[in-house]
């Protein structure tokens, strides 16, 4: 038994974050993929190309203000949004991965987390990565939190449910997808210096926006801490390497813990993949039995297309606006389109 864990051990250390790496690539190139897609879209219903290339409904998973309408929508009326139906499913998917797998949306599908990896990767590799100090860093953490409290109040407590509906039926939200690809094909000089500032950061300090600024990986932190799943340590086993709290994306202190109930934690097991001593971490769940660390990814990617392949046999995926709807809304000036 003991040379069975050993070998396994040796194949989790070589693979696990390559795999982590592959996945997250998967998602991104498929996200840009989509991108292309859109503007070929939009361009159609803008009357600027004459091929027809379907909208992907995937873009919608940029649009989380209004998946978040959309939820009191559906809890208050049972009415499943049908204007961006696939940004609600995909935003209800990664609370319920939230809820019962630990932040793995962040950790294996987020775009935006593969990016910030890699501006850790190439900081690493020019040794400019450096640590905020914790009279810095503990103020930071709290932005993300302020502004997830900030939507929550405005949307789910503030906002009656017929100002949802009036809103839903604006030019504004249905074009909603449009303005944010104008946001990314014509930014404002603002813009420009505010992205231009947030990428650079995100050379020096480690998964800066996600770590400090993201409303949505607060909200999943915080419905994480239920989950059953935990890396726990083994004190008397550990040997002091480091090697845990130098590869955990969240920053966390992971020697110095009995369980990992951060809300900082992104399921991503790095740090359980990367131990070298035999029983020191490991993946468990609430019954305190443990388990290979490949279950929590397989369950995250498992649950993120359970709720695609529902939302597709339901028609819960692709909106009901019909082309010639479309391409009238389309036509408009989108990026001279302000908020209602």
């Amino acid at each position: 038994m003991k040379e069975e864990n050993t070998r396994f051990r040796l194949f989790a250390n070589t693979n696990f974050s390559g795999l982590r790496r592959l996945v997250q690539a998967g998602f991104f190139f498929f996200v840009l993929f989509d991108g292309w897609r859109f503007y070929r879209f939009y361009l159609w219903a803008s009357g600027n190309a004459e091929k027809y290339v379907p909208r992907p409904p995937s873009v919608e998973g940029f649009l989380p203000i209004s998946a978040l309408m959309s939820l009191k929508k559906l809890v208050l009326t049972g009415q499943y949004d049908q204007i961006h139906p696939a940004g609600l499913t995909i935003f209800i998917a990664a609370l319920a991965i939230g809820l019962f797998l630990r932040k793995g949306f962040c950790g294996w599908i987020c775009p935006v987390g593969f990016t910030s990896n890699l501006a850790e990767w190439t900081a690493r590799k020019l040794n400019i990565l450096i640590r905020l100090p914790a009279w810095l860093d503990y103020p930071l953490l709290s932005v993300k939190y302020l502004l997830l409290v900030f939507f929550l109040y405005i949307i789910i407590w503030k906002m009656p449910l017929y100002a949802i509906e009036q809103f839903s039926r604006t030019t504004y939200n249905m074009v909603a997808d449009a303005k944010m690809l104008m946001f990314f094909l014509d930014p404002s000089i603002l813009s420009l210096w505010v992205m231009g500032v947030l990428v650079v950061v995100s050379f020096f300090t480690r998964n800066f926006w996600c770590r400090y600024l993201c409303p949505y990986g607060g909200l999943l932190g915080i419905l994480a801490m239920a989950s059953p799943f935990q890396v726990k340590r083994q004190a008397a086993n550990c040997i002091e390497c480091d090697r845990c709290n130098k590869v955990c994306p969240g920053s966390i202190r992971v020697s110095g813990k009995e369980k990992v109930l951060s809300p900082e934690c992104i399921g991503c097991m790095e740090c359980v993949a990367v131990c070298p001593a035999e029983d020191c971490l490991s993946l468990s769940i609430s019954t305190k039995r443990k388990i290979s660390v490949f279950i929590l990814p397989v369950l995250v990617l498992g649950v993120f297309f359970l709720f695609y392949l529902v939302a597709q046999s339901t028609g819960n995926w692709n909106n009901d606006m019909p082309l010639d709807v479309a391409r009238r809304l389309y036509s408009i000036e989108i990026s001279g389109l302000a908020h209602p």
